[in-house]
Order: C-alpha cells, then sequence, then structure tokens
C-alpha cells in the first residue's frame, strides 16, 4: 500500500519503503548519434538502473543565437561557447523520441524526459511519457511546471541553485497545476560538483520542511556521494551516463561507465536494505556464533548440597550458559543435583535476579 506522498512511475513504487529509484540519465552523451542513444540504454538496463532520462529541448527554445556577452560562456567546462551552439550541439532532436520511447519499451526499462518549454511537453504526452523532470536551472519557471502538473503525470524536480524559498514556491506551482505525485531531489549544479559542497544534511531537513520523498541528483565524479544519500532518506537517485566519459561529449566527463553505473544501483540497493528498521535482537546470521560469546560454566565438578565458589565457575566460551554478570549471585547458592564439569550454568537451577 502506498504511503500518501508515495509516487509510482511506470508500476515502479517509489519512497522510503522502497530500494532507491535509479535514473540514468542520457543528456546529451549520445555526441549526436541515435546508435548511442540505443546503446546507452542498453547499458542502463543491464546496469540495473530502473528509467533512462533524457532532455527534450532545442537551442531555440532555450535561447538566442546572439553575440551579446550575456550569451557567451567565459569560464567552467563550456567556455568558449555561446549558449546557443553548447545546446545546438547537445540537444536531443525530436524526431528522435518516438523511436527511443519505442526501444526502451522494448528493452523494458521505463524512459521520460525533462521538458525545457510547452512544445517539449506536448510531444511528451504524445509519446505517453509516464513522469517528467523538472532540470534544476528550470525549477524557477513556475510557468512550465503548472503546465506540466497539468498533465497528471508524477513529477520530479531538482533543486540545484534554488534556495528554500524557491523550492516552496515551485511546489506550491505543482499542486497548484493539479500534481498529486511529487518528489524532489537535492542537486548542485555544478558540472562536475565537489562532493564538499553537497551538504548531505540538507536532504533530511527537505524531508522534514517539505513531507515530500527526496532523493539526489548527483553530479559528483564517484558514487560515495550518492551511497551516501540513501542513508539520509534519498529515494530517488539520478546520476549522468555515457558509453565513454573521454568520448569529448559536453556532459561524458562527469558522467558514469557502465561498471561505475552497475556498482552505484547494487551499492544503493545494498545501502537501502543495510538501513532495515530498529532492531537490537539477535539476527539470524548470528545464531551459529553462540560458542564464540561468553557464559557461565562449571570447571570443576560438584556435588547435590555443596555450595558454589569461584573454583566452580567462570565465563568461558561457548555461550550456552548464563550471562557472566550473574557470577557474585551464584556465590554460596547450593548445587541442586550433581553437576560435571564442563556443564552450563542453567538459569532455572539457581536463584538469581537482575
Amino acid at each position: 500500500m502506498l504511503n500518501s506522498n508515495d509516487l509510482t512511475i511506470n508500476g515502479h513504487k517509489i519512497g522510503e519503503k522502497y530500494s532507491p529509484y535509479m535514473i540514468a540519465e542520457m543528456s546529451a552523451n549520445h555526441n549526436g548519434e541515435i546508435q548511442n542513444a540505443y546503446r546507452i540504454i542498453d547499458m542502463a538496463k543491464r546496469a540495473g538502473a530502473d528509467a533512462v532520462k533524457m532532455q527534450t529541448y532545442t537551442a531555440e527554445t532555450l535561447t538566442l543565437d546572439c553575440d551579446l556577452p550575456d550569451f557567451q560562456l567565459t569560464e567552467g567546462l563550456w567556455a568558449g561557447r555561446s549558449l546557443f551552439e553548447l545546446y545546438q550541439e547537445a540537444f536531443t532532436p525530436w524526431a528522435w523520441h518516438k523511436p527511443l520511447f519505442d526501444y526502451a519499451q522494448q528493452q523494458e526499462i521505463t524512459i521520460f524526459s525533462s521538458p525545457f518549454d510547452t512544445t517539449a511537453v506536448d510531444l511528451l504526452e504524445d509519446l505517453n511519457t509516464p513522469a517528467y523532470k523538472i532540470a534544476s536551472f528550470e525549477a524557477v519557471d513556475l510557468p512550465l511546471i503548472r503546465y506540466v502538473a497539468q498533465t497528471g503525470k508524477p513529477m520530479i524536480i531538482s533543486t540545484g541553485m534554488a534556495n528554500a524559498e524557491e523550492i516552496a514556491e515551485a511546489i506550491d506551482a505543482a499542486r497548484e497545476g493539479g500534481c498529486t505525485q511529487l518528489a524532489i531531489l537535492h542537486c548542485v549544479s555544478g558540472y562536475p560538483a565537489p562532493a564538499e559542497e553537497y551538504n548531505l544534511r540538507t536532504l533530511v531537513d527537505m524531508k522534514t520542511r517539505f513531507n515530500l520523498p527526496i532523493g539526489l541528483s548527483d553530479h559528483t565524479l564517484d558514487n560515495t556521494t550518492a551511497l551516501t544519500s540513501v542513508a539520509l532518506g534519498a529515494c530517488i537517485i539520478e546520476k549522468h551516463v555515457t558509453l565513454d566519459r573521454n568520448g569529448g561529449g559536453p556532459d561524458d566527463s562527469f558522467s558514469l561507465e557502465e561498471p561505475d553505473l552497475n556498482a552505484l544501483c547494487m551499492g544503493a540497493k545494498t545501502a537501502w536494505q543495510a538501513l532495515g528498521q530498529v532492531d537490537y535482537g539477535r539476527k539470524s546470521s548470528e545464531q551459529g556464533n553462540m560458542k564464540f560469546r561468553r557464559s557461565l560454566y562449571f570447571v570443576k565438578d560438584i556435588a547435590a548440597g555443596e555450595a558454589v565458589t569461584r573454583e566452580h565457575i567462570k565465563s568461558i566460551r561457548p555461550g550456552y550458559g548464563v550471562a557472566p554478570k550473574y557470577q557474585d549471585q551464584l556465590m554460596g547458592q547450593i548445587a541442586p543435583f550433581d553437576i560435571k564439569r564442563g556443564t552450563a550454568v542453567k538459569p532455572d537451577w539457581f536463584t538469581l535476579g537482575e
């Protein structure tokens, strides 16, 4: 049974009671070749991801082809290009969407996308996308969020660069638009992002403050940050993936290749399983190890009616007798019958109090 805040995407339940939902972000790592996009879908499936995510935009829907300084990138990973040039290189042609959606369905892996304007939403609706992801930089585009919300599909919002007030506004916009299944992802919009800037304790605050399923959109170079987030309540993990980190594409350098994606999917599941529940009881894997625990044993024969002394009992392995804490209480008590050396002290033979 779903909690009121849980999501279901393509039949897959998402929430704290379930293993983290793993999203492989294709982004621009097809490098302009649809065959690479097919291979990334295959890779994500083999590695154990639950979904592949695309990005649906064109350079024209994102920015202007303009030479003014505002539109030039002068630092960071993409320095030396204009915004228009970057997106012209990185976009996924809209004509690819249907064949990629069809292929993912054949491979039995969920696929959805981040729309960057209303025309992208319309395209994705025509493809019956099972969910939507709002990218971090679009979290302040409240009209877009409302437009996505009116589709009635589950929505995941990344929050990179957004402050608490802006996150609250995005959530309100989604609710106002009619979204009933919503999750938010903590994110640092650096490419790559240093692990020390992730401040993962923010996840705990987000869960309390916004009362929604939380997750992580991870732009660090390895899996440590993402796996740590599971222990803090992340029930969705998104990570950029690539066929070749040295492939030269816009996002290749900070994306995971297949072996690391596989390790992330397996590690996240193990981390979630390890969380379990509050339990101080003895575990099934410990049952055979009672031989290695200490308890009280008779180390000298004692006759019926004889008083127990320190010569008679000792704390030794195995652990089938009473606990060593009862040793002082046993002193001077009378043996109820003959007891041979090597016999575990049993609680019903003597008067023992806590």
